[in-house]
């Protein structure tokens, strides 16, 4: 049971920690540089307040990456430590009539939320494998944004440059990307040999059952309405040279991901990919951002944890629109959005949900969130019960 609460305002250069015991008294204030010595100040402190370390939780803000090494250095220290959202130690803070703010009185709020709490936040304490697989996972998803980025920025080029090709194939696949960084624009598909360009679709072992061919190609180039661009040329190969890259990285990530997973939490990944339309890979990030199903005592909770959850203003006979209140955990918000996209298209029982939602005149994204809440549901299930999907025959 936790006898003692470190709260710690977390900066760049400098922190400040407050700890109170059980009754809310106050057992130290400090400031501390943040390294080596700072650190080990902090734990000796502790260490005076409680000699047995499983007593004490710490509580600090998510400040960027400032207070990964000293949350890194506690867990190690065998303290549990958590990182509480920003957003409720404000709403907190606003429960004090006093408007005064200090850094180190910011340590204290964080110390009585922690004591007061201590029953709901104690739950979200992370070990170092947990987080290196969030840390993956939200890696994964950066990446996923800038191929996305890079993808619209290659296709708005080539509107330029060759705006015919999109009508033809796909421009993202490995061979037309391959194929525009030798042959980047219209103009020079249309000066080039035909043997070239048939060399440039099949070289490398690429399979050569494509949807078209070098004549087509050519013929587009010889009609197309494109303005020749150098500028616009380099610009092209060198995007796609770093698209090319980031899907290398992304790779590298899904490996790692995969084998962090399978080391840490092969059984609820078997228990979520058993949901036909959840891929290992979505998957993997539900889980490194929810860790274990037991920190929610209810789907409510994890609902909430996922800011979808309805937010709704209600004032004597007033009743505003509902909305999703977008509090929680936005990575994790956004992985529910593309499974629930996912399970949609491949599976009946949430699609036959889905489109009943729809034929009663909900709107698309109103459709899909109300499956995503269904999905919420059944997957909570199944990890608290320890079972696996099961489609319902009518």
């Amino acid at each position: 049971m936790k006898q003692v609460f470190v709260g710690i305002d977390v900066a760049k250069d400098s922190s400040n920690g407050h700890a109170v015991d059980a009754t809310g008294a106050c057992l130290f204030s400090l400031s501390f540089p943040m390294n080596s010595d700072g650190f080990f100040q902090l734990f000796s402190e502790i260490e005076k307040a409680s000699s047995d370390l499983s007593e004490v939780l710490v509580a600090m803000e998510s400040t960027a990456c400032y207070h990964i090494n000293l949350f890194s250095f506690l867990s190690a220290k065998g303290i549990s430590a958590v990182v509480v959202n920003p957003l409720l130690i404000a709403n907190f803070a606003r429960l004090s009539l006093r408007k005064t703010k200090t850094d180190r009185k910011d340590a204290g709020t964080i110390a009585q939320f922690a004591m007061i709490h201590k029953d709901s936040i104690s739950q979200l304490s992370v070990g170092q494998d947990l987080q290196d697989l969030r840390d993956l996972a939200r890696e994964s998803e950066a990446l996923c944004q800038q191929i996305s980025i890079h993808k619209t920025e290659i296709k708005r080029l080539l509107q330029t440059l060759f705006p015919e090709l999109e009508t033809i194939c796909d421009v993202s696949t490995k061979v037309m990307l391959d194929f525009l960084q030798q042959f980047p624009s219209a103009r020079m598909v249309a000066d080039a040999r035909p043997k070239a360009i048939a060399k440039a679709l099949t070289r490398k072992g690429v399979d050569a059952r494509l949807s078209y061919t070098a004549a087509d190609l050519i013929q587009a180039a010889k009609h197309s309405v494109a303005t020749a661009s150098l500028a616009k040329e380099l610009i092209l190969r060198g995007k796609i040279a770093i698209l090319k890259h980031l899907y290398e990285q992304r790779h590298e990530l899904t490996k790692a991901l995969a084998e962090y997973c399978k080391a840490a939490m092969i059984e609820d990944l078997d228990i979520l990919t058993s949901i036909n339309g959840i891929a290992a890979i979505t998957a993997t990030a539900f889980l490194a951002e929810i860790g274990t199903i037991n920190n929610f005592p209810s789907v409510k909770n994890l609902v909430a944890f996922a800011g979808i959850d309805p937010s709704v203003y209600q004032s004597g006979k007033y009743e505003g629109s509902s909305r999703i209140s977008k509090r929680g955990n936005r990575h994790l918000r956004r992985v529910i959005w593309l499974m629930t996209i996912c399970v949609i298209q491949h599976n009946p029982t949430f699609r036959d949900y889905f489109m009943r939602r729809r034929d009663a005149g909900q709107p698309f994204k109103k459709a899909v969130l109300a499956t995503s809440h269904k999905l919420i549901r059944v997957i909570f299930a199944m990890l608290s019960q320890r079972t696996h999907f099961r489609e319902v025959c009518v």
